[in-house]
């Protein structure tokens, strides 16, 4: 059997993602307050990005390297902070901030019914401790989600997406704090009141399991360790039933889902070690939406706490809190698969963070990412198997250097990978029941790459005139997949020719 001649539900969702920390810029403006991209470096594939600090009664100032599990050890009398000499790729990003209704009115050329974008925290509360909001950062997601109304599409908000207030970092040690538990409640109280009747979809944390391997940037620890990363899970656990709950007090009628980041693991081999490495591999993220969505702590986890030593700090009706609460939905990326193994002599490959063993049966993308035409079908029935809950894939994408040549950027690599992309979720929606909401492509527009601080590793269906020491013109110009992916919406997945 095959779906070929079918096509997506009518009210499927067709949309194209962004991040505020990537996308908008305007870092300076209008009272917005720093975040935790505002002190990372411009990297490379070959260079990690670097987190930059100050010491302002010397003047002295300095680098250190994002390593996974390292924590940051500053200099005596060293805060986190900006160098003025430094390019920090956040501060400009392709300037969303000056250029949305430009970059809105792309969107609906394209055809996009949703567009998934987040809220920097620093930009409404600048300190994310602040008694009260910053009103001129309020009035400019007025203005986006206004400009989005005029076209008919559907905002689809991240409400934290790496971009936590670096005063949260600095004062508190981030979200290993249960203080900020309370600072988020209070964000997101503001934002559903603000924005009711504006915005329907909210997902509550980016890719939440990044706390486990990228706690810097995903959670603010500076101090990287089990039980903070386990103390930080909890809150923003805490944090997210917490918003539901005010969803259902403030706009009942509105969705609050969670966002994972996903691959498929695969056993490098048939030896039962790999199967069991594969199953530990897969419990890394799914322990995440385990709680979220099924609203308890699993053995598995419990376990591991118990033989590591963590302790969680959990207080009276916590645990009440999250089985009363749970996500409503699941949004996730997936930009391919990874293999695991118990053979600690395989080779490493390389993946959006999550790392795993080289695949020999697929050939990789210029960053060496494995391209799987079946990842997303397989991560559809995993997840929707596993939890029977909405879904929505809200990135992927192949990020790669396009050129312009006479003016075009051909980008038929894109379109392969999209093609291959659409068709393996058509199959999890025709073939086997998956109940698939939305899709949303990383990158529509070229934006600052998250794991690099890059710009030539582009993933849009537009190409933004910028290089990686953000020098260029800015302007936008249609790719050939541009007019493919219009197509593909026109025709609502049917044609994908």
């Amino acid at each position: 059997m095959s779906s070929k001649n079918l096509g997506f539900p009518e009210d499927f969702l067709w949309g194209g993602a962004t991040a505020a920390n990537q996308y908008e810029g305007g870092a300076f403006e209008d009272g917005k307050g720093l975040s935790l991209c505002d002190v990372m470096t411009a990297g490379s594939k070959e260079k990690c990005r670097q987190i930059t600090w100050i010491n302002k009664k010397t003047g002295e100032s300095g680098f250190i390297d994002m390593k996974k599990g390292s924590s940051l050890k500053l200099p005596e009398g060293a805060e986190l902070g900006v160098i003025d000499s430094v390019y920090y790729p956040s501060h400009k990003a392709v300037d969303f901030y000056h250029r949305y209704k430009e970059d809105i009115a792309l969107a609906a050329e394209l055809g996009l019914k949703v567009f998934r974008l987040s809220i920097n925290w620093a930009r409404i509360y600048p300190n994310g401790d602040d008694e009260i909001p910053n009103e001129a950062g309020l009035k400019f997601y007025d203005k986006i989600f206004d400009e989005l109304k005029k076209y008919n599409i559907e905002p689809l908000v991240t409400m934290s997406h790496y971009e936590l207030p670096l005063n949260l970092c600095t004062k508190y040690g981030g979200w290993s704090n249960r203080k900020l538990v309370d600072f988020f409640e209070r964000y997101a109280k503001t934002l559903f009141t603000r924005y009711r009747g504006k915005v329907k979809y909210w997902l509550t944390f980016n890719e939440i399991n990044m706390l486990s391997f990228g706690s810097f940037v995903s959670g603010g620890l500076t101090d990287i360790n089990p039980q903070t990363i386990a103390n930080a899970a909890l809150h923003q656990f805490l944090a997210s039933a917490r918003t539901v709950k005010l969803k259902y007090e403030i706009a009942p009628e509105m969705m609050v889902g969670q966002m994972l980041g996903y691959a498929p693991i695969y056993p490098y081999s048939c030896k039962p070690g790999d199967q069991i490495a594969a199953l530990d591999k897969a419990r890394n993220a799914y322990f995440y939406s385990d709680v979220q969505v099924g609203g308890h702590y699993p053995n598995y986890k419990l376990k591991e706490y118990e033989r590591t030593g963590v302790t969680l700090p959990l207080e009276n009706g916590d645990l009440e809190l999250l089985a009363a609460y749970p996500s409503e939905f699941i949004g996730f990326s997936c930009y391919g698969s990874a293999c695991a193994s118990n053979d600690p002599n395989l080779q490493s490959g390389k993946g959006n963070v999550i790392r795993g063993i080289k695949n020999p049966y697929l050939v990789e993308s210029e960053w060496g990412w494995g391209i799987d035409p079946h990842c997303l079908r397989i991560a559809l029935n995993e997840l929707y198997d596993r939890y029977h809950k909405p879904l929505w894939i809200v990135e992927s994408g192949l990020g790669s250097q396009d050129e312009i040549k006479e003016g075009k950027v051909h980008d038929q690599y894109r379109i392969d990978y999209m093609r291959n992309a659409i068709k393996s979720m058509r199959d999890a929606i025709n073939l086997d029941g998956v109940d698939l909401r939305g899709f949303t492509p990383w990158g529509w527009i070229d934006l600052i790459s998250a794991s690099t601080g890059e710009m030539k590793k582009r993933y849009g269906f537009v190409y933004v005139d910028l290089d990686d020491e953000g020098y260029g013109t800015n302007q936008r110009l249609k790719k050939d997949s541009f007019e493919w992916y219009k197509h593909v919406i026109e025709t609502n997945g049917e044609d994908l020719d």
